[in-house]
C-alpha cells in the first residue's frame, strides 16, 4: 500500500474526524487556513483536493511548505507558475495502454531474480485496478448469439495477452485485473471502484497499537483520456502517458504545474426532449471555443440541482474533448444519492459527507461561488437536441439542421461535385445505397451508456417504434454495448430490451466496442456498394470521438449523438432526413410515423429510471467482479513469480531494458541531438497517423506495414 503521509506536517493539520461511531484522521484545510495560509476557502474545490494531497504527503523534499504556500498564493492572480508534485490515491488502467506498465513490472521481476534478489519485492506500491474492455469487436450484430459469439472471438484473438494479465493478477501485490467481458473501465470506475473519499491506513498509536484510519480525497490518474469521467463524483483525476502511469503505480509523484481553473456556471434546466449527450455537445462546443488546454474546468452554479448524477458522468466524460485536463464537479445531495444508489456503503456515504463538510469541499444552495481564473455560463433551458460531426465532437449540430449540414460537407469536406448523386445498387439485396445513409447504428461508450435516462429513453424510443410497426433500414449494422452489466440488469427488468432486440440492437459486448474503432467489418455487399460508389456514408454513435477513420475505414461521416437518436437514425436510414418535417417510415396502417410520435417525454423516462434503476443490481454484479466468466477461470495462465516468456511472441516480450543491470545503476546522462518526430498542424489527432481501429492496407499506416 502507498503510504499516504509524508510526515512532516509543518502547519500542524493532522485533526480527528468523527463519523458516528467511527472516527478517522484527516488534513484539515481549516487548520490550515488558521495556521496561516489565509483564506483558501474561496479556492475552486479541485485546488483544494490538489492543497490536501500536498499537505498530508509534505516531506521537505518533493513537498516542501513553499509548495503548499503557492497553492494558497494562487488566489492573488488566479493562476500560478509553481511546479508541484502530485501523488494520486490508485492508477486505473485499461487492457491496450495498461500491459505495457505490466510488462515492465514482470521485467523488473526478472531482474531482480537475476540479481540474486527476491523478486517478490516488485509490486505496485498504489493500488492499480486493471479493466479489460478495449479488445471485443462487433463481428457478430443483430442476432441473439452476437454476444457470445463475439466473446468467443475476443478470447481467441487475446489469448496471449489474457493469460499474460492473469497471470499478473495473481502474481503481483496491491494489482486487481476486471476480466472482459464485465464493463467498461470508466463506468466500473464510476459504479464501483471510486469512493469519493478514500480510506488509508491506520498510523501506529501509542504502544504500537492500531491508530485512527486516514481519510482523504480518492484521486487517481489513467492510462486512458477519459478517465476524466470520474470527475463527476469528485473524484480528481485524469489521464496520463505510460511513463507517468509507471511512476505513479511506483509511488512517485506526478509533476505538474498549479493549473488555472476556468468556473462553468450552470444555470436553469434541460428542457422537454434535451438530453445529457445534448447538454454535453453544447458545453464541448463553447469550451473549445473558450480554449482550455492544460487548464481544470470546475462546474458549479443553481443548475447543479437540476443535473443528475449520471449526466454531470457525461460531461466529465467528455473533458478530453472540449481539451481540459479535467471538468470536476463538488461533493452535494446528489453525490450521496448517487452512492447510495450504486450500492456503496452507508458508512462510506456518511464518510463522503462528513469529510466534504469538514473540508470545505461540500456544495448546496448557501455555497458561496469560489474564485475562477475565468468563468462561462450556460442556461440549460437553451440547450436543443444535437449531434456532432461530421468529423469532431466539437463540431455540434442542431437537430434541425443535420441535413443541410451534411449536404453542405458533402461539397466543402468530401470533395463531391454536388450534393446528389446516383445511389448504388446492393448486390443480392433489393435495396440500393446514398450518400448520407447510416450504415453504423451504435449504443457504445461510457459517455452514455453510464446514464440510465438516455439508455431506458432509448428502450422507450425502441418500444415506441416497434409497436407503431417501424423497422430498422436493411444496410444499418446495430449494435448495443453497454459500459455495464447493471444496464443489461435495467433494460431486461423494464421490459425493454426486447423492443431493442427487435429492432437489431441485441448486446454485443460489455466494452468500447464502436466507440474506439471496434465496430467490425460491414456485410460484404455493403462494403461492395460503398466502394464501387465511392460513397460518402455515415455511422452514428452514441461515443466521444468521430475523427475520420476511427469508427470505421469507411465511414467518412460520423455523428455523436444520444442513445435515443442513435434508434432513431437507425429508423430514418439516413443523416439527410428533417425529423421534424418527415417520417421516420410508415406505421402497420401505412400511416407517417415522426419521431415526435415515438419520443418518449422526460417524466416517463424519470418514472422508469425510478422504477427499475435499484441498488441491489449494482451489488450483485460487483460482488464477484474480479472473478470473470468460464473462460477467464479456465484459461491456462503460467504461474510462478516471475513471467515465462514465450520467444516466439510477437506481442508480450521481455523488454531489454534491465539486462545486465547492476545493483546501483549508471547515473542519467543528458539527451542531446534530440529531434522532434514530427510537426503537425490543427486539429491533428492520433486517428490521423493510425487510426484506433482498423487499419487499411490503403491508409497510410497500412502502406507503412506493408
Amino acid at each position: 500500500m502507498q503510504t499516504v503521509n509524508g510526515g512532516l506536517d509543518s502547519l500542524k493539520t493532522r485533526r480527528q474526524l468523527k463519523v458516528g461511531a467511527r472516527s478517522y484522521d484527516y488534513y484539515s484545510l481549516a487548520a490550515a487556513a488558521k495556521a496561516g495560509l489565509g483564506d483558501i476557502a474561496r479556492l475552486p474545490v479541485s485546488l483544494k483536493v490538489l492543497l490536501e494531497n500536498l499537505l498530508r504527503h509534505e516531506d521537505g523534499r518533493t513537498v516542501t511548505i513553499e509548495d503548499i504556500k503557492a497553492v494558497a498564493r494562487w488566489l492573488r492572480k488566479r493562476s500560478s507558475t509553481r511546479e508541484i508534485a502530485y501523488r494520486p490515491a490508485r492508477v486505473l488502467m485499461q487492457d491496450f495502454t495498461g500491459v505495457p506498465a505490466i510488462v515492465d513490472l514482470a521485467s523488473m521481476r526478472d531482474a531482480m531474480k537475476a540479481m540474486g534478489r527476491d523478486p517478490r519485492r516488485i509490486n505496485p506500491l498504489t493500488p492499480v485496478d486493471l479493466v479489460i474492455d478495449h479488445s471485443v469487436t462487433v463481428d457478430s450484430f443483430g442476432t441473439p448469439r452476437a454476444f457470445k459469439e463475439n466473446v468467443a472471438k475476443e478470447y481467441e484473438r487475446n489469448r496471449e495477452r489474457y493469460a499474460f494479465l492473469r497471470w499478473g493478477q495473481e502474481a503481483f501485490d496491491n494489482f486487481r485485473v476486471v476480466p472482459p467481458g464485465t464493463g467498461i473501465c470508466h463506468q466500473v470506475n464510476l459504479e464501483y471502484l471510486a469512493q469519493t473519499v478514500w480510506i488509508g491506513p491506520a498510523r501506529k498509536g501509542r504502544g504500537g497499537r492500531p491508530g485512527r484510519p486516514l481519510a482523504y480525497p480518492d484521486t487517481l490518474v489513467g492510462t486512458d483520456s477519459h478517465t476524466t469521467m470520474v470527475n463527476a463524483l469528485a473524484v480528481l483525476g485524469w489521464g496520463v502517458g505510460g511513463i507517468e502511469a509507471e511512476a505513479a503505480m511506483l509511488g512517485q509523484p506526478i509533476s505538474m504545474l498549479i493549473p488555472e481553473v476556468v468556473g462553468f456556471k450552470l444555470t436553469g434546466a434541460l428542457r422537454e426532449g434535451a438530453t445529457a449527450t445534448d447538454l454535453v455537445l453544447t458545453v464541448t462546443q463553447m469550451l473549445r471555443r473558450k480554449g482550455v488546454v492544460n487548464k481544470f474546468v470546475e462546474f458549479y452554479g443553481p443548475g447543479l440541482d437540476n443535473l443528475a448524477l449520471a449526466d454531470r458522468a457525461t460531461i466529465a466524460n467528455m473533458a478530453p474533448e472540449y481539451g481540459a485536463t479535467c471538468g470536476f464537479f463538488p461533493i452535494d445531495r446528489e453525490t450521496l444519492r448517487y452512492l447510495r444508489t450504486t450500492g456503496r456503503s452507508p458508512a462510506r456515504v456518511a464518510l463522503v459527507e462528513a469529510y466534504a463538510r469538514a473540508q470545505g469541499m461540500w456544495r448546496d444552495a448557501d455555497t458561496p461561488d469560489p474564485v475562477f481564473t475565468d468563468t462561462l455560463v450556460l442556461d440549460m433551458a437553451t440547450v436543443e437536441p444535437s449531434v456532432a460531426g461530421p468529423r469532431r465532437p466539437q463540431d455540434r449540430v442542431p437537430l434541425s439542421q443535420v441535413r443541410e449540414s451534411f449536404e453542405g460537407a458533402l461539397t466543402q469536406l468530401f470533395g463531391r461535385p454536388s450534393a446528389s448523386a446516383p445511389r448504388v445498387p446492393v448486390a443480392g439485396r433489393n435495396h440500393d445505397l446514398g450518400d448520407g445513409d447510416v450504415v453504423i447504428a451504435a449504443i457504445t461508450s461510457c459517455t452514455n451508456t453510464s446514464n440510465p435516462s438516455v439508455m431506458l429513453g432509448a428502450g422507450l424510443v425502441a418500444r415506441n417504434a416497434v409497436k407503431r410497426g417501424l423497422e430498422v433500414k436493411p444496410w444499418v449494422k446495430t449494435s448495443l454495448a453497454p459500459g455495464s452489466k447493471v444496464v443489461s440488469d435495467y433494460l431486461a427488468e423494464s421490459g425493454l430490451q426486447r423492443y431493442l432486440d427487435k429492432l437489431g440492437f441485441n448486446l454485443v459486448g460489455y466494452g468500447c466496442t464502436t466507440c474506439i474503432g471496434n465496430s467490425g467489418p460491414l456485410p460484404e455487399p455493403i462494403a461492395d456498394a460503398i466502394g464501387r460508389g465511392d460513397l460518402v456514408v455515415a455511422s452514428v454513435l452514441s461515443g466521444n470521438r468521430n475523427f475520420e477513420g476511427r469508427i470505421n475505414p469507411l465511414t467518412r461521416a460520423n455523428y455523436l449523438a444520444s442513445p435515443m437518436l442513435v434508434v432513431a437514425y437507425a429508423l430514418a436510414g439516413t443523416v439527410r432526413i428533417d425529423f421534424a418535417g418527415e417520417p421516420l417510415g410508415r406505421g402497420r396502417k401505412g400511416e407517417p410515423v415522426f419521431l415526435r410520435d415515438i419520443w418518449p417525454d422526460s417524466r416517463e423516462v424519470a418514472e422508469t429510471v425510478r422504477r427499475f434503476v435499484k441498488p441491489a443490481m449494482f451489488r450483485t454484479r460487483y460482488a464477484d467482479v474480479f472473478t470473470g466468466d468460464r473462460l477467464w477461470r479456465s484459461m491456462k495462465t503460467p504461474q510462478g513469480l516471475t513471467y515465462a516468456w514465450d520467444p516466439a511472441s510477437t506481442y508480450v516480450r521481455n523488454p531489454p531494458y534491465f539486462d545486465d543491470m547492476k545493483p546501483q545503476p549508471d547515473p542519467v546522462a543528458d539527451i542531446r541531438g534530440a529531434r522532434i518526430l514530427a510537426l503537425l498542424g490543427d486539429s491533428i489527432t492520433t486517428d490521423h497517423i493510425s487510426p484506433a481501429g482498423s487499419i487499411t492496407k490503403t491508409g497510410p499506416a497500412g502502406l507503412d506495414l506493408t
